[in-house]
C-alpha cells in the first residue's frame, strides 16, 4: 500500500498509462477508421487486385493532378453516387483525400454499403506526392 502514496512511483504509473494510450491510439483508430495504406502498398493493391480508387477531393484539385486510374466523387454525394460507380464490392476501395483525414470518415458509410475492404491512402495525395509517385491530369 505504501507504494502507491509515494509521488515518484505515482508519476511512474501515470507514465506508464500514457505509453500505453499512446501505443494503442493507431489500432484504435484503424479499427473505427478502416485500415491505412502507404503509397507502395495502395500501388500493389491497384496493380495485384484491381482495387478501385476513389478521389473525394473538390472536382479544381482532381483537374489539377489525381492518381491514374482514379474516380471523382465528393464525400457527400458517397450513398448517391457510388451506385453510378457500378463498383465490384468484392474488390478493395481505396479512399484518397488531401492529406488522409477526410477519407476516414466515409470508411464506415462504405462498409454499410456492403464493400467488404476499404482503405485509406495514409497521408493522401500529398503522400503519393513526396513518393515521387506520378500523378494525371
Amino acid at each position: 500500500m505504501n507504494f502507491l502514496t509515494q509521488f515518484d512511483n505515482l508519476a511512474l504509473i501515470a507514465l506508464m498509462l500514457v505509453s500505453g494510450l499512446a501505443l494503442f491510439f493507431p489500432t484504435l483508430s484503424t479499427l473505427i477508421g478502416g485500415k491505412g495504406l502507404s503509397p507502395t502498398e495502395a500501388t500493389i493493391l491497384i496493380n495485384r487486385r484491381k482495387a478501385a480508387v476513389l478521389d473525394l477531393r473538390p472536382e479544381t484539385d482532381f483537374k489539377v493532378g489525381h492518381l491514374p486510374g482514379s474516380k471523382h466523387i465528393l464525400a457527400s454525394q458517397i450513398s448517391s453516387g457510388i451506385d453510378k460507380m457500378k463498383l465490384d464490392r468484392k474488390n478493395p476501395v481505396i479512399l484518397v483525400c488531401h492529406s488522409g483525414v477526410s477519407a476516414r470518415k466515409v470508411v464506415p458509410e462504405l462498409q454499410k454499403m456492403g464493400f467488404a475492404e476499404v482503405f485509406v491512402l495514409d497521408g493522401g495525395v500529398q503522400a503519393w506526392q513526396a513518393s515521387d509517385l506520378p500523378l494525371v491530369k
